[in-house]
């Protein structure tokens, strides 16, 4: 889905919003049907890679075996001559139908499922793009009218003092109430991360996520975390759990924002959140509403769920038919079996650019 204008973080620019729609029938005449990743000129592969590599090991196997299915697709992520999120992103497109399927047959949603902490999670969304055509103050007033509870603003491509100057328009106009987390998207210097922490030392903020460069990032973090006195928050990067965990061990981050889609499914996210229990660092998700928030409520140390405006983001806004509203910065899930999402099939179509069976003995 081509967006309504170009969305600029501190070195990157989006264009589209995609994803991959995954349906899994079984013989009983159920199925499961989620979907999953935001890759736009990736997704001819990932979809070659679902129906080429993963589907001809589990079709015919018992659909209630995730933990085996998940380590039967797991393969087509040892492909070190392509770029190793296709891979993962084929298997979490599998490993989140088959756990939406396991749900249904149960007739229990997902979020009580894998631990029924909570039946709703606060909500942030993710503002403060460069070259916006809403001003700061015009962005947090809109974002309060819609009942977030804050928001994730991107700073990192300007001097920490100009960034620091726009956050505070920001903290000024949303006030005590309203969460204000940044993300410099591995923008900053160690030296400019820290400085920026000072900047906005008395300013209530959440957390900085992703704060420095990427060649050295965990030490980076950890300097980031202790010298500027702030939460860091970093895991979106990493690829599996194990990538989670030594981020955790050398005392890098406070917060973790895995990417069940981007990781190979939420069987990998939930292992990664029996980490980060063990460590005392909180769950977030990176973006991903129609998973994160089942996963986020499930557990005692999930934290906030983000989504993007409805520009920014048109999949979740118009292709969930039943998508909850916010009410007093909270999303509330329901009792639907699975993920529980009606997916509008309309809008389906108008944007469809490719539609595949694989067949055996009568399944798909």
């Amino acid at each position: 889905m081509p967006l309504e204008t170009v969305y600029k973080g501190s070195h990157y620019k989006m264009t589209h919003r995609s994803t991959i729609i995954t349906r899994i029938h079984t013989a009983s005449g159920l199925y499961g049907e989620a979907y999953a990743g935001d890759e736009d000129a990736g997704l001819m592969d990932i979809d070659e890679i679902i129906h080429g590599e993963i589907a001809p090991k589990i079709i015919g196997k018992d659909a209630s075996h995730i933990e085996l299915l998940w380590e039967l697709a797991r393969p087509a992520t040892w492909d070190i001559l392509r770029d190793r999120r296709l891979g993962l992103v084929a298997c979490a497109s599998i490993d989140v139908t088959l756990w939406d399927l396991f749900g249904k047959s149960l007739g229990t949603p997902l979020w009580k499922l894998w631990g029924g902490y909570r039946s709703k999670v606060p909500v942030i969304t993710i503002g403060g793009y460069y070259g916006s055509d809403l001003s700061i103050e015009e962005e947090v007033e809109y974002l309060l009218n819609e009942q977030f509870a804050g928001m994730k603003f991107k700073i990192g491509g300007l001097s920490p003092q100009d960034d620091a100057q726009r956050f505070k328009r920001a903290r000024k106009v949303g006030g005590d109430s309203f969460r204000i987390a940044v993300d410099a998207n591995q923008g900053y210097t160690v030296a400019d991360a820290i400085k920026f922490s000072q900047l906005v030392a008395g300013d209530d903020l959440l957390w900085f996520e992703e704060p420095c460069q990427w060649q050295n990032d965990i030490r980076a973090m950890r300097d980031v975390r202790y010298v500027g006195g702030v939460a860091v928050t970093a895991g979106q990067s990493e690829f599996s759990a194990a990538g989670c965990r030594n981020l955790m061990e050398a005392g890098a981050i406070d917060y973790c924002n895995f990417d069940s889609s981007w990781s190979g499914g939420p069987t990998e996210w939930r292992r990664a959140a029996g980490v980060a229990s063990v460590y005392d660092v909180k769950m977030a998700h990176h973006e991903e509403p129609q998973v994160a928030s089942h996963l986020l409520a499930s557990i005692s140390h999930g934290t906030y769920l983000e989504f993007f405006h409805p520009r920014r983001d048109p999949i979740w806004h118009n292709m969930i038919a039943n998508r909850p509203a916010l009410k007093g910065g909270y999303m509330q899930l329901t009792n639907a079996p699975g993920l529980g999402w009606e997916l509008d099939r309309d809008y389906i179509n108008k944007y469809l650019i490719s539609t595949r069976k694989t067949d055996k003995a009568g399944d798909e």
